[in-house]
């Protein structure tokens, strides 16, 4: 079977995204062009299907109906093809700044009205649709534009149906040929899955919007002959479309039955014709229980095992059935192999039902299942990443390119699969969101200049994106978004001055496949500490960015006021930022138990971030202690959990000449065990440890308690002759040899910020 798209398939579309504009009433009329930096951009009419003529036409018949009707000029708006290197979303920024453009958006392709499972009185029962591991997730996947299956074609292959019912009826579901003769209430359960429509009647179908049609193999009402049936089907599908198989076949050797059809070898050779034209065939691996790797046909061949020199691969997608609660186990009559693709559920399905003479339209069963019950889920998980493919990507995936989406290891495997053996349970949420297909947001903040979004083991305190200005910034985007220049500058914000209203600003990128809609950013406030862990942070407030488009784009939220009466005492500080969407949500701050889960929190999420800043003390007086110095307080904590050991380090970018000691409490010092020849302090409760003032200072290893809090002070004199530069301090926490943590601060001619 071919594995590329060059023959057979659905053309990919030519045409680029378009931009409407609209020209002000003053602009030239028939301007063709507009001059951009980047170039002259052509510009054609927006209407296209229509002359001129017949919208004039129109317009006065609507004038005629709507006295008050007020008419547009239509040939005001224009189109505007977008070039590929470019950013649709920028370059609609670049027209909306022309003086000579009133309006102008993106013409993108949007989502169709949203499967809404919620007005359908069984869908709660449909848990076949919930999130892994119970279900594929077909409720992630339909707010995606094709993810109902829109555009796509389904074939049921098998012997009969209720297509009257009230919650098939109107998907308009056709019979293509054959006799609908047998075993109406099976069809029509399977249509269920994947085609109940979405009303307030009954269930969902996975893909309700998929166009279904179906074929016997009851060819007339005395031949069956399922080969037929199958070559019927595929003479009338497309390319990407999906065919099923709802079929057993006996053993053409030893006459039992519950085998897959494809071991039939004129039913096989159907099969791998219609792959071959590039039509998704799911086939249900049936009910005997059977090893298929055992089987040998009458040639002494092993077809199934896939280990074999003997197996025959049809290209169809082939399904074993599980339990319906997770984790899933193969059920005893579902058979197993190498051959078995994919797995869902096989029992407890809630579906549309019939009487035996298929002539009842309201009957329901929550008793559905076998691998008859499997299949159809794994066509529902078919149609909607075809729907989402040909919607997003303008391309059909080939059938062995959806065998290998649906079979992907970010699956979810059975409860023993060595034993099983019945393959993957699709997670959509997985394959759309993963590097599979990409199609949803990643919003990212960074933890540093330089962060790209990836897990990292670095400085987790200095994020450029969290940004704190002592007044308001008109406009935020301009000032510090994508093409203001500063992307990329980490010292934007200022000293928050106590008495006085602060205002915090986050930006974000989005690296995925979508546009992040409706981003939501909670910021807080820690006092300052080595270790910032979520028992400390204190809510500022939050901010909502409607819109971050992919591309790495910076956007800048609005500000978050931050009162006078809420702003903490002078001293340092830590800000903490967590944002999320609908599609990648805020992580949970109470989905980690222990100090590890904490750690594997701040390296693997992207949408948190932290940075450190200082509320201002007044400059060092003469008064301080020691005389001249800065008085830098902070704390060591220790992890929420439970005790843990850990490493603290001190690095020093200080002028020559400076002098620096740290102030830590008594049972601290008397842990790190300071070496000979520190100054003890006065206070019998703390120890004053002297510090190189550049370099790096290992202050020793030490078991800090679970919430434990160490007050510590650090002091700094910097010699006035070199306060004319910026230079820093930091104190860092170490756990098992990776920064969890760090104090930063910067000093600059006679006036400090953290950061």
């Amino acid at each position: 079977m071919s594995n590329d798209r060059q023959s057979g398939t659905i053309p990919v579309s030519e045409y680029p995204l378009h931009i409407a504009l609209k020209l002000v009433p003053r602009a030239p009329r028939g301007l063709r062009e507009l001059s951009t930096r980047d170039g002259k951009l052509t510009l054609e009419p927006l209407v296209e299907s229509l002359s001129p003529e017949k919208v004039d036409e129109l317009v006065t018949r609507a004038r005629r109906n709507d006295p008050e009707y007020q008419p547009p000029d239509f040939f005001a708006w224009r189109q505007v093809a977008v070039p590929k290197e470019a950013s649709p979303d920028a370059l609609v920024k670049m027209l909306r700044a022309n003086e000579l453009v009133e309006s102008a958006y993106v013409m993108r392709p949007g989502s169709p009205p949203l499967v809404n499972s919620t007005d359908d009185p069984r869908a709660a029962n449909q848990g076949y649709l919930d999130a892994s591991p119970n279900g594929i997730d077909a409720r992630f996947a339909w707010p995606f534009a094709g993810g109902d299956g829109a555009g796509i074609g389904f074939v049921d292959v098998e012997q009969g149906w209720n297509l009257n019912h009230e919650d098939l009826s109107a998907a308009a579901i056709t019979l293509m040929s054959g006799v609908n003769n047998a075993y109406p209430w099976h069809g029509t359960s399977v249509l269920g899955e994947i085609a109940m429509v979405d009303n307030a009647l009954g269930g969902v179908g996975i893909a309700p919007s998929a166009t279904g049609r179906v074929i016997s193999q009851w060819r007339t009402a005395a031949s069956y002959n399922t080969a037929d049936a199958i070559l019927a089907a595929a003479a009338g599908m497309a390319f990407g479309d999906v065919m099923l198989l709802e079929a057993q076949e006996y053993d053409p050797v030893g006459g039992l039955y519950f085998w897959p059809v494809e071991i039939a070898d004129a039913t096989y050779d159907a099969i791998r014709l219609s792959t071959a034209l590039g039509i998704v065939v799911v086939e249900a691996g049936c009910n005997g229980g059977y090893d298929l790797d055992t089987y040998v046909n009458a040639s002494g061949h092993q077809i199934f095992n896939r280990g074999s020199a003997d197996f025959r691969d049809s290209g169809a997608i082939m399904v074993g059935a599980a339990s319906s609660a997770a984790p899933h186990t193969r059920l005893g009559f579902s058979n197993h192999g190498s051959r078995i693709d994919c797995y869902a559920w096989g029992e407890n399905i809630d579906t549309t039902s019939t009487n035996n003479a298929g002539t009842d339209n309201t009957l329901y069963t929550t008793g559905f299942g076998g691998t008859s019950g499997a299949s159809p889920i794994i066509v529902g998980a078919a149609l909607i990443l075809q729907g989402i493919s040909e919607a997003t990507l303008h391309y059909r995936f080939s059938p062995r390119e959806l065998r290998n989406l649906l079979t992907a290891a970010n699956g979810t495997p059975s409860s023993n699969p060595a034993v099983d053996r019945i393959g993957i349970m699709p997670n959509l949420q997985a394959i759309i969101s993963g590097n599979d297909l990409n199609l949803t947001p990643d919003i990212f903040l960074r933890d540093y200049v330089g962060d790209v979004g990836d897990p990292t083991t670095g400085f987790v305190s200095q994020s450029p994106d969290i940004i704190v200005r002592q007044a308001a910034v008109a406009d935020p985007n301009a000032s510090y978004g994508a093409g203001s220049g500063t992307e990329n500058d980490p010292a934007l914000s200022e000293d928050v001055v106590a008495g006085h209203d602060a205002f915090v600003y986050v930006r974000s990128q989005n690296r995925g496949g979508s546009a992040a809609a409706n981003v939501s950013i909670d910021v807080y406030w820690s006092p300052p500490s080595t270790l910032v862990t979520p028992n400390l942070w204190n809510a500022i407030g939050s901010v909502n960015l409607p819109n971050i488009p992919s591309g790495n784009i910076l956007e800048v939220s609005d500000a978050i006021v931050w009162p006078a009466a809420s702003i903490p005492a002078t001293g340092h500080y830590c800000f903490v930022a967590v944002e999320g969407n609908a599609q990648d949500p805020k992580p949970g701050l109470a989905t980690f138990a222990t100090f590890d889960q904490y750690i594997t929190f701040v390296e693997n999420n992207n949408n948190v971030a932290w940075r450190n800043f200082n509320v201002v003390a007044g400059p060092p007086s003469a008064g301080g202690s020691p005389p001249g110095f800065y008085a830098e307080h902070f704390l060591v904590a220790g992890a929420f959990d439970t005790s843990h050991r850990f490493d603290l380090e001190a690095i020093g970018r200080l002028p020559e000449g400076s002098r620096v000691f740290l102030d830590v409490p008594r049972w601290l010092a008397d842990s790190l065990k300071p070496h000979p020849g520190e100054v003890k302090s006065d206070s019998k409760q703390s120890y004053r440890i002297a510090l190189n003032p550049c370099g790096l200072r290992r202050l020793g290893s030490t078991v800090l308690h679970a919430r434990s809090r160490a007050e510590c002070v650090l002091r700094v004199q910097i010699p006035e002759n070199a306060r004319k530069h910026a230079c820093e301090f930091a104190v860092r926490q170490m756990y098992r040899e990776r920064e969890v943590g760090r104090v930063t601060w910067r000093f600059a001619a006679m006036k400090r910020t953290q950061r």
